[in-house]
């Protein structure tokens, strides 16, 4: 078994631990994650089955680390074909995750589409849609959903008025808009003149754009311990240089000299 080098060691060791807490994180995060919502009340199927994807990849991740790392400190190749194994499968599993996200956003964004239509009229929708329609509204500088400001009729809210910093195109509201009930002065009241839907779906395209990025960062690192690990398991099989041994006929033959007692010759 040839011997290890340590600065390669060392770095897969670094590369394990990183890898292992972040999985230890994401262990946390899932776990708080599960509490929140159990408080809560609120668990849909969608947010459960995430949060048990990520306890799975956590876990199996954490314990592959683990793995790793012991075969690194005591150069046990089982223990570091079980982590390249394991993270190869792991880093397949991810690519996919990704081109499948990727390949999704076409349907995304028409599902994204007809849930929001499914909210109109927003005079009839629930009080918490609207609060949090409301939010859209100032954080995006857009108004109503699809037809702009049409759709909320006669009740405009006051989240869709324009403010001095706004970027996005505004116009003057209807004056028999609820808008007008309480102003003295017949100065035109400006109002958010595009829908929020196409800035929803493309707050949520680019929500998806920064998850495949994330995940790749993730699936390179995954490879980077992965090309450590073949490394170390490539020296672990080199076989140690051993001195070869001379025969020598002088040897057999016994030409040494004796060393004689001093006292001999005294």
């Amino acid at each position: 078994m040839g011997r290890v080098n340590v600065c390669l060691k060392r770095s897969y060791i670094i590369v394990s631990s990183l890898i292992a807490v972040g999985s230890a994180l994401l262990l946390g995060a899932a776990l708080f994650n599960h509490g929140y919502y159990y408080q809560n009340e609120e668990m849909e199927d969608s947010a459960l089955t995430g949060i048990h994807a990520m306890y799975i990849i956590s876990t199996i991740i954490l314990a592959l680390t683990i793995i790793g790392v012991y075969g690194a400190c005591k150069e046990k190749k089982w223990a570091l074909i079980a982590f390249a194994v394991g993270m190869i499968l792991g880093s397949l599993f991810m690519i996919f995750i990704e081109i499948g996200g990727l390949a999704v956003r076409p349907e995304m964004a028409e599902g994204l589409k007809k849930h929001y239509l499914h909210m109109l009229p927003l005079n009839n929708a629930s009080e918490s849609f609207i609060d949090n329609m409301n939010d859209i509204q100032m954080h995006l500088q857009c108004c109503g959903l699809d037809q702009g400001y049409l759709d909320w009729g006669y009740q405009i809210p006051e989240s869709c008025l324009c403010n001095e910093e706004s970027t996005n195109p505004c116009v003057a509201a209807p004056r028999d808009s609820g808008l007008f009930e309480h102003m003295v002065n017949d100065q035109p009241i400006m109002i958010y003149n595009e829908p929020c839907i196409p800035f929803l779906i493309a707050h949520e395209i680019k929500n998806l754009h920064t998850a495949c990025g994330i995940f790749l960062g993730i699936t390179l690192f995954w490879i980077l311990s992965v090309v450590l690990c073949i490394f170390i398991l490539c020296q672990l099989s080199k076989k140690e240089d051993i001195p070869v041994v001379v025969y020598s006929p002088e040897a057999k033959a016994g030409n040494y000299t004796t060393l004689t007692d001093a006292a001999e010759y005294t």
